[in-house]
């Protein structure tokens, strides 16, 4: 996907007023961008077709009819598998290749893990599954005095630092404030194409049950001993019922950079990265201060390995409460907060105490959005204990941006002459090719985009109400959403604020990705 950011605002610009007031602002021309082909088709298939077509003529001439027809068949078959899309836009190629590699690692056991004293995982340690089975942890202070922990994954070379934040919320804030958020948050994306290094940026937004602790230890830290008894036991009160149905809302902004300062060029370690991010970081949080976001700090490596274990098991969230209310949580380390046991299924994630789905976005929102889009998909649900939802972004660079916005336009004005009817949704994509491309030459940053939502519940019993309650949510965010079929434990790392670029990991070239 890809988004343009303005300089000045964020998405496609809002309207204006009309007969002395507002408009409400709105968003939009988000766009894929498409690879030019014939029969909606790819590169790829189209070169297929061509292929296909010199070898039936070939065919014809030399071996006559009982030649032709296996070549009928095979090609047809091929193009077949590349030319039909569901309405997630994914070929049959892709489907059956799905499904290949999950029905192969599967009888390899890869959708099962097990970790402690008794698996087979060095030293007995619970290291985590999967991608960040490797990753390593560690902590570093930046040039402000503050602790923050770089994650290093050795199989990409990625380097990602995290922030907690606290966003301030829309209540009660004027529209203009909102929008200049917004028009702010896009100028943040857009810098970080300049950000010498930066890979992509994630947010993530979690809702979660609230426990109370923090609550009781402000209450009791703050209550006199000398107060009214009725006051005091107004206040127990308070402590008492009010976690009761209530949640927490955390944010977090993760960057991750690449161990390589160029393409091409050795790799540092991740101390040289980090002595090089400690001097970047309090510039960083403080554009972020602009955006809504609140106070940013960067994390500290006990709070990151407290909240990656809390994800993998989340009973664990109450005794860590306990334990911090009394000031005795214990000190944990990276090769200790990943599960116990993990299940795979082709649908589902098994994980120690709870089950998890994880969607990805197909399709963006159509049309024109307002700011507030995201509200409702983001704010907790009583059928939903946990919610993650993660926006990933990927920055580009201005040079391959002006290349990939006017191959796009080529590829919109191809579909739109071709034939002498073309298609009213064939018009729109080459008026909204040519709006990106213009606003591109203007100085418009150019972001490739994802959301993930994982839905994590204690019971299993409980799974289809919050598999339909996201179902819901997604429509009135107006996204398209797909569970991630046999990679449910890929999409729960992904999702967590730890700067998984999961293009990265795949064997497949972007640019063969691209041409289908």
């Amino acid at each position: 996907m890809a988004v343009v950011e303005h300089t000045g605002q964020s998405g496609a610009g809002g309207h204006g007023g009309h007969g002395g007031q507002a408009r409400p602002r709105t968003y939009g021309n988000w766009r894929r961008p498409a690879s030019p082909g014939l029969l909606g088709m790819g590169a790829l298939g189209t070169v297929i077709l061509f292929v296909g077509l010199v070898s039936l003529i070939v065919g014809w001439f030399t071996g006559g009819f009982r030649a032709v027809v296996p070549l009928v068949l095979v090609f047809g078959a091929v193009l077949a598998l590349l030319a039909f899309r569901d309405r997630h836009g994914a070929t049959g190629a892709e489907r059956l290749g799905r499904w290949l590699l999950w029905a192969d690692g599967r009888r390899r056991g890869m959708h099962l893990y097990r970790s402690g004293a008794l698996s087979g995982v060095p030293w007995g340690t619970h290291q985590l599954p999967g991608l960040l089975a490797a990753s390593q942890l560690s902590e570093w202070t930046d040039s402000w005095g503050r602790p923050f922990a770089v994650l290093r994954v050795p199989s990409t070379g990625h380097c990602s630092v995290m922030f907690s934040t606290e966003p301030d919320g829309a209540s009660l804030v004027d529209a203009e404030q909102v929008h200049l958020w917004v028009a702010q948050w896009g100028a943040w994306l857009s810098s970080l194409s300049s950000e010498a290094g930066l890979v992509g940026a994630s947010v993530t937004v979690e809702t979660a049950p609230d426990s109370g602790s923090r609550l009781r230890q402000e209450v009791e830290k703050q209550a006199h001993p000398d107060a009214p008894a009725v006051a005091l036991a107004m206040l127990s009160e308070v402590v008492a019922r009010y976690p009761e149905g209530s949640a927490t809302i955390r944010a977090w902004v993760t960057l991750t950079f690449s161990a390589a300062p160029r393409p091409g060029a050795r790799r540092r370690s991740a101390a040289d990265v980090a002595r090089d991010l400690a001097s970047r970081l309090p510039v960083l949080s403080q554009g972020l201060l602009a955006t809504g976001a609140g106070g940013a700090r960067p994390v500290a490596a006990q709070e990151l390995c407290e909240f990656v274990r809390v994800a993998y098991d989340p009973a664990m969230a109450l005794t860590l409460d306990e334990a911090r209310h009394d000031r005795s949580v214990p000190e944990l380390r990276w090769g200790d907060v990943g599960p116990v046991a993990t299940e795979a299924t082709w649908s589902t994630y098994r994980h120690d105490s709870a089950v998890s789905v994880t969607w990805s976005m197909t399709a963006p929102p159509r049309g024109e959005v307002y700011s507030s889009v995201l509200h409702g998909l983001l704010n907790p649900h009583p059928d939903v204990d946990r919610k993650r939802v993660t926006l990933v972004f990927r920055p580009l660079d201005p040079a391959r941006a002006a290349r990939i916005v006017e191959i796009d336009k080529r590829a919109a004005d191809f579909r739109a002459t071709v034939g002498d009817r073309p298609s009213a949704r064939a018009i729109a994509e080459q008026r909204a090719a040519a709006a990106t491309a213009a606003e591109e030459a203007l100085g418009a940053g150019l972001v490739d985009f994802s959301v993930l939502v994982t839905a994590t519940v204690a019971d299993e019993q409980r799974l289809p109400d919050a598999i339909a309650a996201v179902d819901m949510l997604s429509a009135s965010a107006r996204l398209q959403l797909r569970p991630m079929y046999g990679s449910q434990d890929v999409g729960f790392a992904a999702s967590l604020p730890l700067g998984l670029m999961l293009p990265a990991h795949s064997a497949l070239p972007a640019s063969v990705r691209s041409a289908l």
